[in-house]
């Protein structure tokens, strides 16, 4: 079964792992397809369904992002036939909201970073997202000297001829300018000059286009620039990048100058000093949206004080001052056909519906999240009812929502066409895979069960054990070469490997092996088996962070792996603190769940894992055929690289989550409470016992002031 019908909250840590890789893919491949080519194979909807995905599993297994984490990249490739400009300031993109909660959330967040009541001000800018190419303009003493694509975000393609062109691109700037400004914004046609372009195509007997906004990207990246020149290309200004002086103190203020040195702003661009302000916009943009003379995908909401933008800052790839209402999605309506039970590596038993194929947003889907057992009932994460208590049967006409998330959701069922011999979905209290219970735990703080109902084989269960081989050799944790998840679970059913230690054994066996030579089944040939065992030795030495991962210990993400080992920083060193970290008194466990991202629940999932005896065995075993790599400690020239500090009190010049990303910035560690591991307090009025404790551990405290000093600020 395909992890793509897996909902976000049923995926495992191994399927979530593997479902971040094929997504980091498929949308590389996308972002080349739009960005660079100018030929995309799927709406901007499904494309931002994979981004959401993506996003969905990387905020619940935060220790899964990827080095290539889609979250983190902006644009695609540069064309080679282009020269390259690189961006003195980063062309960014935003993240996406899809309700007025998601917008209420953003400006909730924003609240909350920069420590302003409910009630303190917050003004905000509410323009139309143009569906074009993003551009830079590159203007010194009012002169046009570069014009560059986004490209990815760091590098981009030198268009300055083309861009020359662009009537909407004024050569020189008119009245005071500052020395160096970068303009930014979007590259379009209009949908009539679009219609006129195709219909002088057809009538030529040419190829028509797709869509404005491909037509308008390929234009502009033209060898050739009286191609360019021919085509009505225009441009809306409404960022910038480097700049030598700002000549406003507000987003709307400096757009406004834009206006004023010759370019053309968006006229429903406006301020507002209210959420509701923003909303009212957005539905009336939404409204006129087929009426508008180019095409919008969504309205992009940004914070108006230029100061509150520059403490708020970025996250990755993305400002936090900002963020795109998109506009919602395709529905449809389909038979729930079937309802199937997938069984992952830690045991939860997922619920997936086999739908009628229908056309979703443009895409053929016969498969949907229902997400668990709760859910099929009509029952929501919280306990109240959902779909008004309506509850999914097999037969029932569901209707089907695809915004958020690339595997379509049930949205809500037709209750007049459920056929009269439906009952309600039985869900198994067994698991399908080995017949072992199949239970939900109870939370001893709530006293509420678990939404996920869990497998209790353990390593009898099959299921479990081959998704357990499947994580250990995934990208992210041993990524042996030849060695993917067809394989795993084809030797594992075979009986040559059953366990991690069985890989490294494979090839001493597979010699010692009259009959059984991997070179003689079916789909190996001689060469294939010594590239696999070549591959596999290959990985005998592995990172520390990496063979943590690959344990598959649940909670233990790719994130939590590389805390633990630029922690303990050797392989013996963190497995002998976990197994003195079985006394919940000792130590150990005290230093263990005060790790700075780790935490009471992971650090239990950890003390269990290596209080099974089996675990424990196989991983002592595993480490006398592997042999990872020490970590190196994290190198900065920060005074603070390396250290770990503890924020405390009511932090009165920044907000806690903003002190954190500060330090984080600086190349320290955070953590929650303070221990002997602490290096530095920073305490503001109000801090109690965590600078009582402080005093007592004798580790330095210092106030706010004390920490701006040390910055130089």
């Amino acid at each position: 079964m395909s992890l793509t019908t897996i909902a976000v909250e049923q995926l495992t840590e191994q399927q979530a792992a593997e479902e971040l890789a094929r997504l980091a893919a498929e949308i590389a491949e996308h972002n080349r397809l739009y960005h660079t080519e100018d030929r995309p194979v799927i709406s901007d909807a499904d494309y931002d369904a994979l981004k959401q995905r993506n996003l969905a599993i990387e905020e619940r297994f935060p220790e899964l992002k990827r080095p290539d984490s889609p979250t983190d990249q902006v644009g695609g490739a540069v064309l080679e036939k282009f020269e390259k400009v690189s961006h003195s300031v980063a062309m960014l993109s935003l993240d996406n909201a899809f309700s007025e909660e998601d917008v209420r959330d953003f400006a909730d967040r924003v609240r909350r970073f920069l420590k302003l009541d409910a009630d303190a001000p917050l003004a905000m800018t509410a323009e139309p997202k143009i569906d074009g190419l993003s551009l830079s303009l590159r203007y010194e003493r009012g002169q046009l000297v570069t014009a560059a694509t986004r490209g990815d975000g760091s590098v981009g393609e030198d268009v300055t001829a083309n861009a020359r062109t662009i009537r909407d691109i004024p050569q020189s700037l008119k009245g005071s300018a500052p020395d160096v400004i970068e303009v930014r914004g979007e590259v379009y046609l209009t949908k009539a000059d679009f219609a006129v372009l195709n219909e002088r195509q057809a009538a030529e007997g040419k190829q028509t286009y797709v869509n404005p906004r491909n037509t308008a990207a390929g234009s502009l990246r033209q060898l050739d620039t009286s191609i360019t020149a021919s085509r009505p290309l225009k441009f809306f200004a409404y960022a910038w990048g480097e700049c030598s002086a700002l000549p406003a103190a507000t987003q709307m203020g400096v757009v406004e100058c834009f206006a004023a040195w010759g370019f053309k702003v968006n006229p429903l661009m406006q301020r507002f000093e209210t959420v509701d302000g923003l909303l009212e916009q957005y539905r009336l943009i939404e409204s006129e949206r087929a009426g508008l003379a180019y095409d919008i995908d969504g309205v992009v909401y940004k914070v108006d004080d230029l100061v509150l933008q520059a403490r708020l800052g970025f996250i990755s790839r993305s400002p936090r001052w900002a963020v795109a209402h998109k506009f919602p999605a395709e529905t449809a309506t389909t038979v729930l056909e079937e309802i199937e039970i997938q069984v992952g590596r830690t045991g939860a038993l997922s619920p997936v519906a086999r739908l009628e194929p229908v056309t979703v947003g443009g895409v053929v889907v016969s498969n949907a999240t229902l997400h668990n057992e709760d859910y099929i009932a009509g029952i929501g994460s919280d306990g109240q009812p959902i779909r008004e208590g309506r509850d999914l049967r097999v037969g029932d006409t569901v209707t089907i929502y695809r915004a958020g998330d690339v595997i379509p959701k049930v949205m809500d069922v037709d209750l007049s066409k459920r056929p009269a011999d439906s009952v309600p979905y039985v869900f198994p209290e067994t698991c399908p895979a080995c017949g072992s219970p199949a239970t939900r735990e109870v939370n001893e703080k709530t006293g509420r069960a678990d939404s996920v109902r869990r497998c209790t084989g353990g390593l009898i269960c099959p299921a479990q054990a081959v998704e357990k081989l499947k994580h250990f050799v995934s990208r992210n944790a041993f990524d042996i070469d030849g060695f993917g998840a067809k394989q795993a679970e084809a030797f594992y059913h075979a009986d040559l490997i059953k366990n991690p230690v069985d890989i490294f054994t494979l090839a001493a066996r597979d010699e010692a092996s009259e009959l059984t030579k991997l070179k003689n089944r079916e789909g190996w040939g001689e060469q294939s088996a010594a590239n696999l065992f070549e591959a596999i030795e290959a990985r005998r030495a592995v990172d520390l962070h990496r063979f943590i991962f690959a344990l598959g210990i649940r909670h233990v993400g790719e994130g939590n792996a590389k805390i633990l080992a630029r922690t303990y920083r050797s392989a013996a060193s963190f497995i002998a603190a976990m197994k003195e970290a079985q006394d919940p008194e000792g130590e150990a466990w005290s230093d263990l769940v005060n790790i700075d991202g780790i935490g009471p629940t992971v650090a239990h999932a950890l003390v269990e894992f290596f209080g099974e005896p089996h675990n424990a065995a196989i991983v002592d075993e595993l480490l006398t055929h592997v042999h990872p790599t020490d970590a190196e400690p994290v190198a900065s020239d920060s005074v603070f690289a390396g250290k770990t500090i503890v924020f405390t009190g009511s932090l009165e010049r920044m907000s806690r989550d903003e002190a954190k990303a500060m330090a984080e910035r600086l190349g320290a560690k955070t953590a929650g409470s303070v221990s002997r591991k602490t290096d530095l307090v920073v305490a503001g009025p109000g801090a109690g016992s965590k600078r009582k404790k402080a005093a007592e551990l004798e580790i330095e405290i210092i106030d706010e002031d004390e920490w701006f000093a040390r910055l130089g600020q």
